[in-house]
């Protein structure tokens, strides 16, 4: 622990010392801010540097809950805020599962969360390689252009402490590159545009590779220039790695434990089911230095830690916080999630992925007949019913004719189901990609999906 985060520890403690008598007081303080970065033409077209701190104070009486907070860790405004977290009990409903995380003994996972080289980073520095990644981007291809090049960064400390004893402190950092492009062909009312896009994420910035994120967005968008309507049938589809992460993405929003003890989850109450393909292990890892989202304590001060919530196709847990583990009578997971002082604690995924396996994404088209590499999908989240199961989103991709890549479509869905897509996934791919989001990618292989097009 640092200076500045044993300042916001001792912060944190202060509050919790004032605790009455049948009070249950949690603490959370925070500081931390972020850099963004957009270039446009070799000039800076938007730049962000942004900072704040606050602190956020539960009070649990009676079965009560009362909260406050403020944008500032003034002496005076800490004791106004704690103030108003009493006021506030009165006006929240009697819950019997209200109440505070308890220390559970697990220790958190020593992880270089924090870089150095990172926080010394000049911005000059910042703005060169946003321009760089630009610049790259645009010279791969004639038919290319860059909509926007982009660096960003963030920042944060946080300390929690509460009368049950959770007391932990940390800091962390990481940055990551972005580019998006548009491809051209054609002339005049007879001009065709795709997009594409690409990333780079890292701990620092010489951990980027622009070369690979530069390449990925030009071809991207070339790849589906001249993408026509497919005909209508049922196939095999490769997912990208990108769109992969998006349906993890979805995938965990089902295994999430409020959403189970809710009744607003496909899964609710098939635990030691069958639901995958024999062979796939969904894991929620955030002890994973590589996961770009890799942390060392949740949002509630408990350690984070590895879930294996699918094991060889088998259901096998939840995600909990302290509140939805008592609801569903199991123990809080270390998934506690938190979006800043300002909220209360959810419950989420935090660094998901499946486990890969060997074979890159060219080797796993080979063995494909007939089939199609979804690149893109749109609206995923509107057209999924977590509920029901029910799947159905716009995509562009390739087809995939005797082990190859061909012929670029658009303008038709995919559709099934979230149980049958995952009963139906044939191979998950080794081509990992660690995104800046909260799930990992690879290439995975489902069939019998539908592809309605013309």
């Amino acid at each position: 622990m640092n200076d500045t985060t044993q300042e916001l520890q001792a912060i944190a403690d202060r509050v919790v010392e004032r605790a009455a008598a049948g009070e249950q007081i949690e603490a959370f303080v925070s500081r931390g801010g972020e850099t963004e970065v957009r270039v446009y033409e070799g000039d800076v077209e938007h730049f962000v540097s942004a900072q704040s701190e606050g602190l956020g104070i539960r009070v649990i009486r009676d079965g009560r809950t009362g909260f406050a907070y403020a944008g500032t860790l003034d002496e005076a405004a800490i004791a106004d805020v704690l103030a108003e977290a009493r006021d506030n009990v009165q006006f929240g409903t009697v819950d019997e599962f209200a109440g505070l995380a308890e220390p559970d003994g697990v220790a958190p996972t020593d992880q270089e969360l924090w870089n150095d080289a990172l926080a010394d980073y000049a911005t000059d520095r910042k703005i060169d390689i946003a321009k760089e990644l630009e610049k790259l981007a645009s010279g791969r291809d004639p038919r290319v252009r860059v909509d926007d090049s982009n660096y960003a960064d963030a920042w944060g400390e946080a300390a929690v402490a509460s009368t049950n004893g959770v007391r932990q402190a940390g800091r962390e950092n990481g940055c990551y590159v972005s580019v998006s492009t548009l491809a051209d062909d054609g002339d005049g009312d007879d001009v065709e545009t795709q997009s594409g896009f690409g990333f780079s994420v890292g701990r620092q910035p010489d951990e980027f590779d622009l070369d690979r994120a530069a390449q990925e967005a030009s071809d991207r968008a070339t790849r589906l220039l001249g993408a026509t309507k497919p005909a209508s049938k049922t196939t095999t589809v490769v997912l990208d790695p990108f769109v992969t992460a998006q349906f993890l993405g979805v995938i965990s929003s089902t295994l999430n434990g409020e959403a189970v003890v809710k009744g607003r989850s496909l899964f609710a109450d098939r635990l030691g089911e069958q639901v995958a393909a024999p062979g796939v292990t969904l894991v929620d890892d955030p002890t994973n230095p590589l996961a770009y989202t890799s942390t060392d304590v949740d949002g509630e001060g408990l350690a984070a830690r590895r879930n294996v919530l699918i094991n060889d196709g088998r259901l096998e847990m939840f995600v909990h916080n302290s509140y939805s583990a008592r609801r569903a009578d199991a123990v809080s997971t270390g998934n506690a999630t938190r979006g800043g002082f300002a909220g209360t604690p959810g419950v989420g995924c935090l660094a998901l992925s499946l486990e890969p396996g060997t074979r890159s994404q060219d080797e796993l088209v080979a063995d494909i007949d007939d089939g199609l590499l979804v690149q893109m999908v749109q609206g995923l989240h509107s057209g999924v019913n977590p509920i029901s199961g029910d799947f159905s989103t716009g995509a562009a991709g390739l087809l995939i004719s005797n082990g190859e890549v061909g012929a670029p479509v658009r303008e038709f869905t995919i559709a099934s189901t979230l149980q049958r897509m995952l009963q139906d996934i044939v191979e998950v791919g080794g081509d990992i990609d660690w995104l800046p989001m909260r799930a990992a990618g690879m290439s995975l292989v489902i069939s019998n999906v539908t592809m309605s097009g013309s």
